[in-house]
C-alpha cells in the first residue's frame, strides 16, 4: 500500500513530495481497479494546482478584506482577527483518510453493511476547506461595562456577524453552499441554517466551538470554508484539548472503529485507517522536507505548509481606537 509517510524522507519540496505521491497513487489505483485510491490522488492532483497556480487568491482575499473593513466600521468596539490558510499537506491526507474510515465506520454500524465506493468517493468530494479563512472575534475587557457577560455579548456579535456574511460575499461572487447536516443551527438566522455547520450549539470532540460556512467563489471556481468564533474558542482549538496535537484520545477513537471492523473485511477501511495511524505516529522530527524543521512533535518550524498550512491573509485588526491602517 502506497501512503505519504514513504516520500517524507528525501529532502523534497512539498510541491515535489504530491507530484510523486499522487502520481504513485494514481498509478496503483488504475492498475488494481481502486476507484477510491483514484478519488483520492485526484483530491491531491487539485491541491498541487491550486499551489502552482495561486494568483488568483490576491483576488480572493481582498474580497474577504472587504468585510474585514465592513465589521472594522461596524464594531469599532471589537478587536477581531482574520486568517486564511491553504490546509497542510499532512492535515488534507489526514483529512481524506479521516473522512473514508469515519464514513465506513458509522455506516456499518448503523446498517450492518458495507457503503458502495460511490459513496465512499462523495465523501472524499466533500472536502471543501483545502482554502479556509478564519475569523476571530474579542470584545476587549476595557469595552465591558461592570456587571456584564463578556461570553453573551460575544456570542451576539458572532451570530450577527455569522447572520450578514453569506449575502455579503454572495454580492460578491461566492456562492453558500448546503452544509448538508442534519443537526441545524438554532441561532442562525432560518434563511441562512441550511448554509451553517453550528459546532457552537453542537461541539465536536474535544470540546471544539466554531461556526463553519462554505462557498463556491465563481472567480477562481473553487471552495473556501470560512470559520467565525471567539478568542476562547479559538485558544481550545489551537493550545487546548481540541488542538489537532492531541493524538493519544484520537487514537483510542481509531482503534475502536478498527475494533468494529476486522482488517481484510473493508479494503477502503483498511488502507484509509492505516494511512491515517501512520500519520498519527509519524515523528516529525525524523522528516526530512526541504523548508521544514521539528525538534519534536511540539516544537516545529513548518515555512512550506507540509503540517501547519501556508498563510495567505496574513492582517490583524486589534481594535479600532488602536489601528487608523483602515
Amino acid at each position: 500500500m502506497i501512503s505519504l509517510n514513504d516520500y517524507l524522507y528525501n529532502g523534497d519540496t512539498v510541491v515535489k513530495i504530491l507530484h510523486c505521491y499522487s502520481q504513485d497513487l494514481k498509478k496503483n489505483a488504475t492498475e488494481n481497479g481502486n476507484e477510491i485510491d483514484l478519488a483520492h490522488s485526484n483530491c491531491l492532483f487539485h491541491m498541487i494546482d491550486l499551489l502552482e497556480h495561486n494568483d488568483f487568491l490576491t483576488v480572493q482575499s481582498q474580497k474577504l478584506r472587504e468585510f474585514y473593513k465592513y465589521l472594522a466600521d461596524k464594531y469599532p468596539f471589537l478587536a477581531f482577527t482574520f486568517k486564511g490558510r491553504i490546509k497542510s499537506l499532512i492535515r488534507f491526507e489526514e483529512k481524506i483518510n479521516g473522512n473514508i474510515v469515519e464514513y465506513i465506520y458509522d455506516y456499518h454500524r448503523k446498517n450492518g453493511t458495507y457503503p458502495s465506493e460511490a459513496d465512499i468517493k462523495e465523501q472524499i468530494d466533500r472536502i471543501k476547506d483545502l482554502i479556509a479563512y478564519r475569523i476571530i472575534i474579542s470584545l476587549p475587557q476595557c469595552h465591558l461595562k461592570p456587571g456584564e457577560d463578556r461570553n453573551e455579548r460575544e456570542m451576539g456579535y458572532l451570530y450577527e456577524i455569522a447572520n450578514v456574511l453569506p449575502e455579503f460575499l454572495k454580492e460578491r461572487g461566492f456562492i453558500p453552499e448546503v452544509s448538508g447536516i442534519d443537526t441545524l443551527s438554532r441561532t442562525i438566522d432560518v434563511k441562512n441554517r441550511k448554509y451553517y455547520r453550528d459546532y457552537i450549539e453542537n461541539p465536536k470532540s474535544f470540546g471544539y466551538k466554531s461556526l463553519h460556512i462554505s462557498f463556491f467563489d465563481i472567480t477562481s471556481q473553487s471552495n473556501i470554508e470560512v470559520q467565525i468564533r471567539t478568542k476562547e474558542m479559538d485558544d481550545n482549538a489551537e493550545i487546548g484539548p481540541a488542538n489537532h496535537l492531541g493524538y493519544e484520545k484520537l487514537q483510542e477513537s481509531e482503534r475502536a472503529r478498527r475494533d468494529e471492523i476486522p482488517y481484510g473485511d473493508n479494503v477502503f477501511f483498511d488502507d484509509a485507517y492505516e494511512r491515517g495511524m501512520k500519520l498519527q505516529e509519524l515523528d516529525l522530527s525524523k522528516v526530512n522536507v526541504n523548508m521544514f524543521g521539528a525538534a519534536d512533535n511540539n516544537l516545529i518550524n513548518d515555512g512550506c505548509g507540509l503540517y501547519r498550512g501556508r498563510l495567505i491573509l496574513p492582517y490583524e485588526h486589534l481594535s479600532r481606537f488602536q489601528n487608523d491602517l483602515i
